[in-house]
């Protein structure tokens, strides 16, 4: 299947480290046009903004951090309304923002759970109620949801709330998809494996607010707790790296509009979420049939 060869307006969330920050460099060295949203440009995450500033200027890409913290509404319709006002389109938009927590599940408070829920998933949505007025006033745009294998896969205990928020994400991508591809509006969940290296997901957990609760788990499993990440790193296949994910979404940005795959699996580990996620979407798609709506599925809808 042919690229698609035209330059295209993306916004990539969360793109201060990690899977974002790859997204966004890999992106604009594929000839695009890249917002990388973050927030706290002007102090913590100023480093960030000049080192992508340097990148661009080096190798002659437009890429460029834009202000954007996606639990303020204010802020992510300023950002939005900012990249209209310089390029008049958006193409695409790559929702990556995230957080991750390890942890007993029951040394979560419930604000902490709230707060996790936020960053993972209402964040996606006060993006859309920014940027979807102009998507389908276009005719034309791109979701790409950056997900986890966790949603589906055979995911370990201590997780739990991060788990939770990413399955949520995922339901609220696949309603969407339907509800959006009368508008000329694809929908991609990128679905990416627990990568022990690469990113800061396990480096900048987030732990219990209750520590008395969290230390009383200690004696039961404190030792499998804190091996539990070696764990992941020994089964990981060498030669794998982080990168791989980036490259996948640098792909998927660059194929014909409506031709898009509906998931990407990019899982070294093999943690069974593409057989899940294969048997969910067909039954999916079946439903659809049975009750008449099957327009609304995408070409690939059943990868």
């Amino acid at each position: 299947m042919p690229e698609q060869q035209t330059s295209q307006v993306i916004l990539i969330t969360g793109a201060s480290s990690g899977f974002g920050n790859l997204a966004a460099q890999a992106l604009a060295r594929a000839g695009h046009i890249v917002y990388a949203g973050m927030r706290a440009t002007a102090d913590r995450n100023a480093p960030r903004v000049a080192e992508l500033a340097q990148l661009a200027d080096a190798e002659k890409i437009d890429l460029r951090a834009v202000e954007m913290d996606v639990q303020d509404q204010a802020s992510v319709d300023t950002a939005i309304a900012a990249i209209l006002a310089q390029e008049g389109r958006i193409d695409v938009v790559v929702h990556n923002a995230g957080h991750m927590v390890l942890g007993p599940s029951e040394a979560f408070t419930t604000e902490q759970l709230a707060q996790l829920y936020d960053v993972n998933v209402l964040s996606t949505q006060r993006v859309n109620r920014a940027v979807l007025p102009t998507l389908r006033a276009q005719g034309h745009g791109y979701l790409v949801w950056v997900g986890s294998s966790s949603t589906r896969g055979g995911h370990p205990p201590f997780l739990a709330p991060y788990f939770a928020a990413k399955a949520a994400m995922d339901a609220l991508a696949e309603s969407y998809a339907a509800e959006l591809i009368k508008y000329g509006i694809d929908t991609t969940i990128v679905v990416p494996g627990a990568y022990p290296s690469g990113t800061n997901h396990f480096a900048h957990a987030g732990t219990p607010d209750d520590r008395r609760r969290d230390a009383e788990y200690g004696e039961a499993y404190g030792a499998l707790r804190d091996g539990m990440e070696k764990a992941l790193s020994d089964i990981f296949p060498k030669g794998r790296t982080v990168d791989e994910v980036a490259d996948q979404i640098v792909r998927i940005v660059n194929l014909p509009a409506g031709h898009r795959p509906f998931r990407v699996h990019i899982d070294p580990s093999n943690d069974g979420s593409e057989v899940v996620s294969m048997v969910n979407d067909r039954i999916r798609a079946e439903f659809y049939r049975r009750i008449g709506i099957q327009e609304l599925l995408p070409l690939n809808a059943v990868h």
